[in-house]
């Protein structure tokens, strides 16, 4: 039987119980590099006060609950660039921790054309239940780890994600394997598509796309990037490439070598793509 869970029923005021994990796990957090790691996608963790959200348990193998690959990939990157890596644990069907609060697509009532019950008409407490207590300790210890790092002209902040080849809502092909999403600033952005075109001209990439960064579809990189003035990029891989180990530690030290290759290089590049 599905349970879509009570948030009202919680006999101690609080969404997560002792039972429930942390909402962050940190790895490498004393790695040495400048880059600085986020995979804000990477759990499909459902608190047991919320059950199962209404929706099979095949749901959580979707894209929709997590971004598939994204956590071996990067984790392979933490190991491969020797750097601190901040992961989220719980699935984006229950906060997603790259969007703001008003975000239609924080606690989405359909995703991908599944209607998640357990989202439907959430009050303002029960909202702010989840966003209080996994979103924002995760952007919390994001932060902590950004101010211990070093100055703005040494961090680079890297986001990892990944992305369905096609969407059941519109059907349309996704070709790229890579996107590289940025907003304002896209210093990181344009050294790291010259360096993966370096590194094989024949990989799909490309920016913004199949999103493009701003403020209301990302957190991190306004947030976190923007308003800290260091550089960041997004990084979108596409999840049919890094659906299984081989194919996350391929792309993982593909990625690596271009990342340390962008890291070093100083000043502007111009459009590579």
């Amino acid at each position: 039987m599905l349970q879509t869970g009570n948030t009202d029923a919680k006999a101690d005021g609080r969404l997560l119980s002792p039972e429930d994990p942390a909402p962050f796990e940190i790895v490498n957090g004393d790695g040495a590099s400048r880059v600085v790691l986020l995979c804000e996608h990477a759990g499909r963790t459902v608190p047991h006060r919320l059950g199962d959200l209404g929706i099979p348990e095949s749901e959580f193998e979707r894209h929709i609950a997590y971004d598939i690959g994204a956590e071996g990939v990067a984790r392979g990157l933490s190991a491969a660039l020797d750097a601190p890596l901040v992961l989220q644990r719980y699935s984006r069907l229950v906060v997603d921790c790259n969007r703001a609060f008003d975000s239609a697509d924080c606690m989405p009532e359909i995703s991908d054309t599944t209607a998640i019950p357990g989202n439907g008409t959430l009050s303002r407490p029960d909202r702010l239940a989840r966003y209080e207590e996994i979103h924002v300790p995760f952007h919390r210890q994001v932060s902590r780890l950004l101010d211990r790092h070093g100055s703005q002209h040494r961090t680079a902040l890297v986001s990892i994600h990944s992305f369905t080849p096609r969407l059941l809502k519109d059907g349309i092909e996704r070709p790229w394997q890579i996107g590289l999403l940025f907003n304002r600033d896209d210093r990181l952005a344009r050294k790291l598509m010259a360096a993966i075109v370096g590194l094989d001209d024949t990989v799909k990439a490309a920016f913004n796309e199949p999103y493009t960064g701003n403020d209301l579809t990302d957190y991190a990189i306004p947030v976190h990037g923007e308003k800290r003035g260091i550089e960041h990029v997004l990084i979108e891989i596409r999840n049919d490439l890094i659906a299984d180990a081989a194919g996350q530690a391929r792309w993982a030290e593909f990625l690596a070598a271009a990342i340390g290759a962008a890291v070093s290089i100083k000043g502007e590049v111009e459009d590579a793509g």
